[in-house]
């Protein structure tokens, strides 16, 4: 019996507030909230990829063991404005060379160039110097 490969249907991020969340992640991509079903709160499909939040009763603890990359030309302007929009830069990761920053409940995520950047052999990246 030959299977098929299996592909990601969506991303699921677990959220005490998914409405506040899914706001703040619609604006920032651009994707305008879709739907609600019972617990969840799900963002537009783009290109066959859905992305949902989850209600959950606990908190979030400890790092992401998952995070999501998005790009940008201009990864400091978009710091601004993930910050205008309650988001937050997290400075203990700086060193990395990485623009890590954390979503209004804490979930890590990276803003990376567009284009093309370099990583050392430790993995720091260079696209903020």
């Amino acid at each position: 019996m030959s299977h098929s490969p299996l592909r990601i249907n969506a991303l699921i991020v677990d959220a005490a507030d998914p409405e506040r969340l899914a706001a703040f992640w619609s604006e920032l991509l651009g994707r305008p909230i879709a739907g609600r079903t019972g617990p969840y709160v799900w963002l537009q499909r783009e290109n066959g990829l859905g992305l949902g939040f989850q209600q959950v009763g606990e908190a979030k603890s400890g790092k992401n063991r998952m995070h999501f990359d998005i790009s940008s030309p201009n990864p400091p302007d978009e710091q601004h404005r993930v910050e205008s929009l309650g988001g937050r830069r997290l400075e203990e990761y700086a060193e990395g060379g990485f623009l890590v920053m954390a979503d209004p409940e804490g979930n890590e995520f990276c803003i990376i160039p567009d284009g093309p950047f370099s990583l050392d052999d430790e993995g720091h990246a260079d696209y903020l110097d």
